[in-house]
């Protein structure tokens, strides 16, 4: 079995419903850096102040600030067994970091996950998405609609549009994801690690094709 993940895609390919089914069915932590940073926000922590000013324009957070967080994440014990990257490592900086750090925890990744996704489809997703603002459900404006239009099912709490999935912030998202990102595609094809699946197929094919790489 391949316990040590990274979930590559550009923003809105599924990277967070895959990742959501994979931690159900084999219990390795889910380390977004994304969900870090927004919790850091959201505490008014100094690390968040930091970020909130990258993420609202849709700039990427410094590598020096990405990389301590991810440092100290994977180095607790919960992630001996295994873990699922979702959203870093995003430059090469970055990637050469993490090969570096999981290689002295003895925590090498071991399967890069690539979901790749037409342009046109991803701003469809990503301008119609809505999250409670109470216990943070999905929600779309297109596809997972909720029973009362602005309301979470699950709590009852309002739903709202991240800053960060305007089209203007969306755009500049995309920019970083083409001219940043996707170059780690050849630096993961030379590890050998490397799948790339078709997104627009679906969350149900994506999955099954992860299951199928990962195993039991």
């Amino acid at each position: 079995m391949k316990s040590n993940i990274i979930l590559m895609g550009p923003p809105g390919a599924g990277k967070g419903t895959l990742a959501k089914r994979l931690i159900a069915k084999y219990k390795i932590p889910h380390i977004s850096t994304g969900d870090m940073f927004r919790e850091a926000i959201k505490a008014n922590t100094k690390l968040g102040l930091l970020a909130k000013d990258y993420m609202t324009r849709g700039d990427l957070v410094p590598d020096d600030v990405t990389i301590g967080i991810v440092n100290e994440r994977l180095a607790k014990d919960d992630c001996s067994h295994g873990y699922l990257l979702d959203g870093f490592p995003r430059t090469l900086a970055q990637a050469e970091a993490l090969k570096k750090l999981t290689e002295n925890l003895k925590r090498d990744v071991n399967l890069v996950i690539n979901i790749d996704c037409d342009q046109e489809e991803l701003v469809k997703r990503i301008s119609g998405r809505r999250v409670c603002k109470n216990c943070g459900a999905p929600y779309h404006v297109l596809f997972v609609k909720p029973k009362v239009e602005g309301v979470c099912d699950i709590c009852g709490g309002p739903l709202f549009q991240r800053s960060d999935d305007n089209e203007e912030s969306l755009k500049v998202r995309l920019s970083n994801y083409y001219n940043m990102t996707k170059p780690l595609i050849s630096f993961y094809e030379k590890s050998g690690n490397l799948v790339n699946l078709d997104g627009i197929k679906g969350s149900d094919y994506v999955y099954s094709e992860a299951i199928k790489l990962i195993g039991e």
